[in-house]
């Protein structure tokens, strides 16, 4: 979709403008998120429309390893979730948070992040079967202190 089509469904799902009724999902890569996600958002603003933005991350960032693996690598993932609205509220957009994919469970599906997992790391714990790559929780919290730690920045 381009941000022009956007327009046309956040009105048409919310025609009366209710507050937290729509929120637009946004599965952007890291290439494309600082390019993407500005048009999207003022296409949404000329419309009039109050939307929640759920940022996605996830999705636009998995790629495959030279040993045909697929994984996301823990730089992309922190460049996607930041670099496209660097301050929300100066944008004049309602943020409704980042969408992860995480488990509790002690994986190597994706790269990068405190440990330094490598693509050699991903045959050690690499279980998914859905072709779904899931962050370890070390990974996820790792994620949200340094998410939390930008919000926090930004608002001093």
């Amino acid at each position: 979709m381009d941000a022009a089509w956007l327009a046309g469904p956040v009105t048409t799902l919310n025609p009366q403008n209710q507050p937290g009724s729509a929120h637009v999902h946004t599965p952007l890569g890291a290439k494309e998120v600082a390019a993407a996600l500005p048009k999207a958002i003022e296409a949404v603003r000329q419309t009039g429309q109050t939307v929640l933005w759920v940022c996605d991350p996830m999705h636009g960032n998995t790629e495959t390893t030279t040993g045909g693996i697929k994984t996301r690598r823990f730089e992309n993932i922190l460049k996607g979730a930041g670099s496209g609205v660097p301050h929300p509220r100066r944008a004049g957009i309602l943020s409704g948070g980042v969408h992860i994919e995480l488990t509790g469970d002690d994986v190597t599906e994706c790269t990068g992040g405190a440990r330094g997992l490598t693509d050699q790391d991903l045959q050690r714990a690499y279980r998914s079967d859905r072709g779904s790559r899931a962050w370890n929780h070390e990974q996820a919290l790792e994620l949200a202190m340094l998410i939390a730690e930008r919000s926090h920045s930004r608002r001093a």
